[in-house]
């Protein structure tokens, strides 16, 4: 069975390429269903799409990777020469590796960050409800789950790492004197801004209100920090009341425009906005970003904030490259081992075979009232006859170089001593 696996991500492909191949949780399924059709034998399939990564992992009875780039090529919209240019492909260990690291936090931008092993195992589940994912796909990221949590548990990968959320709060206390001063506005109500409210909560900002296209959902998380809710389609009308403005949501095109922003400037007299934009595809036009007094920050841009001490990591990495290394050997024997499985099947099959044959015989010869000694003594001749049969046959057939072969081979598995 070979697995190979194709994608791009943060090292890779610019933002506004990665924003063309980003599917939201609900688009995995028929995503799947799609790419699996159009192969002449489905693969197993598994779609993983985050703000820094999306990735097709497969597993087939031979690689297809030519078919699987022009695939996603065209379901982003672009050349396939344009997508080779940008991204990674890999077979076998080589994808196994990746996935064993991308779960571990190191092909992360943030390294050691904990999230990205939650957004794979909500994409593994997403696979398995389409019916995508067969056996060997289901043991790599099984396998990838367990060597992810022994690198949290038995290294330091993640002590030190900065998330985006708090690399966001830095920038911003470097642009403000004081957060206690700063009215935020948050645009979504997903886990990343959840973890971007929390950081910024911490700070004790003047006001904190979160925008969202459900008001439910923005009414729970404006709650926990004390904050107001807004609905998304009063933001133009009331941008420039805030200092700050994070956003993250799912939607597939700019929700704050060039023109709104520009408003904003001006109702505020040029006082200067922060604004951070974690989504892929982007929130915010990126002509925003040439406005003056306008300091917008993109994933890509906030690289460098979350690389910092990386250096005093490294001891941690190596330890993780170390019990990722091991994860990979162990799924490759397990591979390897898949492959003699019906081997293993038909000789089990044949050799119950034999033995039902000759305990049917054994019994017959009972019943007739023969010497329970002897029917045990033919019995057991019985079967070894049957198990050395093909082995004789082979010593007396064929050429001199087919029996040194056969008796090599012979001596290798009966004539062996036990240890």
């Amino acid at each position: 069975m070979a697995v190979w696996a194709l994608g791009i991500n943060h090292t890779t492909a610019p933002l506004d390429l990665r924003g063309r191949f980003a599917f939201a949780l609900d688009q995995v399924g028929p995503t799947l269903r799609g790419l699996r059709a159009s192969y002449s034998r489905q693969p197993e399939a598994a779609l993983i799409s985050t703000c820094n990564r999306t990735e097709i992992y497969c597993a087939g009875e031979q690689v297809e990777l030519e078919h699987t780039l022009d695939w996603l090529a065209q379901a982003g919209g672009v050349s396939p020469t344009l997508l080779r240019t940008h991204s990674y492909a890999l077979q076998d260990g080589f994808a196994a590796r990746h996935a064993f690291r991308v779960a571990s936090g190191l092909d992360s931008m943030v390294l050691g960050e904990p999230q990205i092993l939650g957004q794979i195992k909500d994409a593994v589940r997403a696979a398995e409800a389409e019916g995508a994912l067969g056996t060997t796909l289901s043991q790599l990221f099984q396998r990838s789950f367990a060597v992810a949590k022994e690198v949290r548990t038995s290294t330091e990968i993640g002590a030190h790492s900065i998330s985006m959320a708090a690399a966001a709060v830095r920038l911003a206390g470097q642009l403000f004197e004081d957060l206690a001063e700063v009215k935020i506005l948050f645009v979504g109500a997903g886990e990343m801004i959840e973890l971007c409210a929390t950081h910024f909560a911490a700070k004790n900002p003047k006001s904190i209100a979160i925008a969202n296209r459900t008001l439910e959902r923005g009414e729970k998380l404006a709650t926990r920090f004390g904050g107001e809710v807004m609905r998304l389609a009063d933001l133009p009308d009331r941008l420039h009341e805030f200092d700050a403005v994070v956003s993250c949501t799912a939607s597939t095109l700019p929700i704050i425009g060039l023109g709104a922003v520009e408003r904003a400037i001006k109702r505020r007299k040029h006082r200067p906005m922060f604004m951070v934009d974690l989504a892929v595809p982007r929130d915010i036009e990126v002509e925003v970003k040439a406005l003056e007094d306008i300091y917008l920050y993109t994933v890509d841009d906030l690289a460098g904030v979350v690389q910092t001490a990386q250096a005093s990591r490294q001891a941690a990495v190596a330890q993780a490259e170390a019990i990722v290394d091991a994860g990979v050997q162990s799924f490759l024997h397990w591979v390897d081992q898949r492959g003699s499985v019906p081997l293993i099947q038909q000789l089990n099959a044949q050799a119950d075979e034999w033995r039902l044959s000759e305990i049917t015989r054994a019994r017959k010869l009972l019943a007739r009232g023969d010497d329970v000694d002897a029917v045990l003594e033919a019995l057991s001749k019985g079967l070894t006859q049957k198990m050395l049969h093909g082995a004789m046959a082979e010593l007396r057939a064929g050429d001199s170089e087919a029996r040194d072969r056969a008796s090599a081979a012979i001596q290798h598995f009966f004539l062996r001593k036990e240890r």
